[in-house]
């Protein structure tokens, strides 16, 4: 796979770059709440909600996700005359994103609603009409599309199988007119019936979907390849990327082998949208330059940032810079994607958080890890839902413990914690105590060991002054790091 630009040249190339997408367009609305007894009606939850929110779901996201990435974003779909439809236009227009939206009063906007207690969803409400569309309409979309062509450099069809696309004479149309501008097109398909597709620059099935179309299981390379080359011959595609989950990305295209990309090794919270970050990162990069091979890998990175996310959220430039800048620095090891800088580390404490986990902190140098920093993190994970581990940096180990301390460099030692299935996060710190870093991160729980007296714990203060605790745990009589050093020197 060749190399990536760099990021500030890929944002800058991003920056003059628009793409048009073309889809069904979605309000996600999500009511928010807790659980705390069953109604005396019916054996159903009663859910308390705390709050309401709303987002751009299907077209939307997919353009929410182009101008989270810094593109220029235009869409077209289809709404109602409603308040469903209001509240869509103004989301619009708060990502900046050209809506060029087609009106039928006599559809409804099509509306998800999912209610959530905690970062369990309970229950769903669709409302939609997911009838084909009329002629009259569909001529509409074609037209707004036709007249946008020469202004973009990429088209995405966004089907969720809402009835915009079941024409295949509709999406042909859009097809052909595309490769007649020499625009890339870009689909994201739904449904079994494929060959409405016939002739696209790229479809971006998962692996389910794939398996739908072909009535034979995908779930090995072995599998996959033979079912994929004869799906994307058959359709005359120049490319078919096949987004496999925790397997990663399989890329086919014509004249060459199949391209494997690796997951990125990420926490996944919600898959909702990750299919939209997909096909969105995908279509802005090759927009942007970049080859499809390229761009593939760019849209997995992205793809591993929004499943850490709770709800339909688009992914941001922000994110995806930060995430190719370490993954272009990252040394092989297990689990190193848990050492996070402040910027990261923050943002996963908004996802915990938002998702009701409590936090728990604790800090060391961890040098030579040993059965007693074993039980120690263990017991401390088992105080909460989430484990930060605060390590010092060969710099402050040094300052504290003399020149001959660490033993093992800091890339080892995160290495080494991030691998424990108990620890969640690993930041540094620098200074000699963490307290800093307890300031920025404030966890709902500290930890240290019994030797500690909990009045000289580092952070005690700055934690209870927010209504944090400070636990300390049990630690395994006659382990000691120093004490190995100490051995290790005598022989």
């Amino acid at each position: 796979m060749s190399l990536l630009p760099s990021t500030n040249d890929l944002a800058g190339q991003l920056a003059r770059t628009t793409v048009l997408v073309v889809g069904d367009l979605m309000l996600d609305c999500y009511y928010w709440g807790d659980v705390h007894r069953i109604s005396p009606e019916a054996p159903v939850p009663v859910v308390k909600v705390n709050e309401k929110t709303f987002s751009l779901g299907g077209a939307g996201n997919v353009a929410a996700n182009l101008s989270g990435l810094g593109c220029s974003a235009a869409v077209i779909g289809l709404l109602g005359q409603d308040t469903a439809s209001n509240r869509v236009k103004e989301m619009l227009n708060a990502f900046q994103i050209a809506d060029h939206s087609v009106v039928d009063a006599q559809r409804p906007t099509i509306t998800k609603t999912r209610v959530m207690a905690g970062k369990q969803q309970v229950v769903r409400l669709d409302e939609e009409d997911g009838s084909d569309v009329g002629s009259a309409t569909a001529e509409r979309i074609l037209s707004a599309a036709t007249e946008l062509l020469p202004r973009v450099k990429a088209v995405i069809l966004s089907d969720y199988g809402k009835g915009m696309f079941a024409s295949r004479d509709f999406t042909q149309t859009l097809i052909q007119a595309c490769k007649k501008m020499g625009v890339p097109l870009l689909i994201d398909p739904k449904g079994r019936h494929w060959e409405r597709y016939a002739g696209a620059t790229c479809i971006t099935p998962n692996s389910a979907e794939l398996e739908l179309v072909a009535s034979s299981p995908v779930k090995t390379e072995r599998d996959l390849i033979p079912v994929a080359q004869d799906l994307h011959r058959h359709l005359a595609l120049d490319w078919l990327l096949v987004t496999r989950g925790p397997k990663g990305m399989a890329l086919f295209g014509k004249d060459a082998p199949p391209v494997m990309i690796a997951a990125q090794a990420r926490e996944v919270f919600d898959v909702s949208g990750a299919g939209d970050t997909v096909i969105a990162t995908l279509a802005a990069c090759v927009a942007a330059g970049l080859n499809f091979s390229q761009a593939a890998s760019v849209a997995n990175t992205a793809a591993g940032i929004v499943v850490g996310k709770l709800g339909t959220q688009p992914v941001r430039w922000v994110e995806l810079g930060q995430a190719l800048v370490e993954a272009s620095r990252r040394k092989p090891a297990p689990a190193l994607w848990k050492v996070a800088d402040l910027q990261e580390a923050s943002e996963r404490l908004m996802r915990w958080r938002q998702a009701d986990q409590r936090i728990v902190f604790t800090n060391g140098c961890f040098d030579l890890l040993h059965p007693g920093h074993v039980s120690l993190l263990n017991q401390a994970r088992h105080l909460g839902d989430r484990l930060i581990v605060g390590l010092n940096t060969d710099a402050s180990i040094r300052r504290l413990k003399g020149a001959q301390r660490p033993i093992l460099p800091g890339h080892d030692r995160a290495a080494i914690l991030s691998a424990l299935e108990d620890v969640d996060m690993v930041v540094f710190f620098d200074e000699d105590t963490p307290l800093t870093l307890i300031e920025q991160l404030k966890p709902d729980i500290l930890v240290k060991g019994a030797d500690y007296r909990i009045a000289d714990v580092v952070g005690k203060a700055i934690v209870e002054a927010y209504g944090g605790r400070v636990c300390l745990v049990d630690i395994l009589p006659g382990h000691s790091t120093s004490a190995i050093a100490r051995k290790l020197s005598a022989k």
